[in-house]
């Protein structure tokens, strides 16, 4: 068959046409980055790493993004961004340094300036940024040898997310953690979260004198407790009234929900989540229907971006528990899993969890020791979650945190307090 000149002119415009669409249609959309901390040293350098993650915008599927970054120090065991989303903050606890990047939009972070913690034997634990970005808390145990006491440290951020010194006044210093009536038990901080109206702070501890698996115990205190520190003007803490709150037996990590109403707190030893209302004063009371159960060994939490679901990392069972929240008691009920699995697996041993900000669609877990971060998709309606294409996604070696940020001129999926 042959085909005129204008014929053969319309047949490739029309085959043009086609191939462009398909090709918008198949085009990868970046909703979101990924940042993925590991002790894992980028060529001969003795810091840690960030890999940088793309988030499909259909799939949840993740691709690298960029050369991996220097952590600014050695070992990162935890990571924040302020809620413009345009710094990020890493605690190496290797050498007990606070570190703080500037974010690009193509996900590019560019080492700004840092701070040592001053107080002596102290090593960073775990971080928060507060809403308006104008405190950076941290908490830190002592390294073995040195004098007991943990401590919460407050940091005033600048207007250009550069981090201040920590004064000594009480207001921007060290807040030392201790149980009441047991002055010297060797407190060991695990994790720390700022409510959403930046109001308060909480802290979660166990006390190692008291909980000591395979070793001597030599106090009968409670082993688990959460502090509550209310943020006054100019960054001050006042203990909240009964501080610090039971809390189990060894409380691994916290999260509050996006309307200051209810915290969350998983409990390592017992498999379980411990919930509270929040009362006048900041104060903690038990949900009365709690503590619900848990996977084994819970070591990471957090609360979508909507207040609807929480989602727990387990470190032992490598899983994933989704729970949906009642809205008017704060009380998590069991998700139903849509693929008719009991549990959401993922890759050996996760550490760290986040739903993604943009679209809060997808979950991601950080695994320790499947040198990975695993994937879900977020059933809006239901909370259920089932696995992203290709997951788990190999990352640097034996990661510790992982954060994300949108991308895009997009809403964010949040509950405006």
């Amino acid at each position: 068959m042959k085909f005129s000149k204008l014929s053969q002119l319309a047949l490739v415009s029309t085959t043009g046409l086609l191939a462009a669409i398909l090709l918008s249609a198949c085009q990868i959309v970046t909703v979101d980055y990924i940042f993925v901390a590991s002790p894992a040293g980028t060529g001969t350098s003795n810091d840690g790493s960030i890999d940088v993650f793309a988030v499909d915008s259909e799939s949840g599927a993740l691709r690298n993004a960029l050369t991996p970054f220097s952590s600014g120090g050695v070992s990162p065991v935890a990571m924040a961004v302020t809620s413009n989303y345009q710094h990020l903050y890493v605690a190496n606890q290797g050498n007990n340094k606070l570190v703080h990047f500037a974010i690009a939009s193509n996900g590019m972070l560019t080492q700004k300036d840092a701070v040592t913690l001053s107080a002596q034997g102290a090593t960073p634990v775990s971080i928060a940024v507060n809403h308006e970005g104008t405190y950076l808390f941290v908490v830190s145990a002592n390294r073995p040898g040195s004098a007991p006491g943990a401590a919460l440290a407050v940091f005033a951020l600048g207007s250009d997310g550069s981090i201040g010194a920590a004064g000594s006044d009480g207001k921007l210093g060290y807040w030392p953690l201790t149980i009441p009536g047991y002055p010297t038990d060797l407190i060991v901080p695990t994790g720390v979260t700022v409510l959403a109206n930046n109001s308060a702070v909480y802290v979660t501890a166990f006390d190692q004198s008291a909980y000591n698996p395979g070793g001597a115990t030599t106090s009968d205190a409670n082993p688990g407790w959460v502090f509550g520190f209310a943020v006054g003007s100019g960054g001050a803490l006042s203990a909240a009234t009964g501080s610090p709150y039971q809390a189990g037996v060894k409380p691994t990590s916290l999260a509050a929900d996006p309307t200051n109403r209810f915290v969350y707190v998983t409990d390592f030893a017992s498999n379980e989540l411990i919930g509270y209302t929040i009362q006048s004063g900041n104060v903690l009371n038990f949900l009365v229907n709690g503590p619900f159960k848990t996977g084994n060994e819970p070591d990471a939490i957090v609360v979508d971006p909507r207040g609807k679901y929480i989602y727990i990392a387990n470190a032992l069972d490598s899983s994933v528990s989704a729970y949906v929240i009642d809205l008017a008691t704060g009380t998590p009920s069991a998700a139903v899993n849509v693929t008719g699995a009991q549990t959401n697996t993922t890759d050996t041993e996760p550490v760290s969890i986040l739903v993604d900000p943009a679209l809060g669609r997808f979950v991601y877990t950080a695994n320790r020791l499947g040198n990975s971060v695993s994937g879900f998709r977020l059933n809006t309606a239901t909370g259920a979650l089932a696995p992203t294409q290709a997951t788990p996604y190999p990352s640097s070696q034996s990661p510790t945190a992982v954060v994300s940020v949108p991308h895009g001129s997009h809403s964010v999926q949040t509950v405006t307090p």
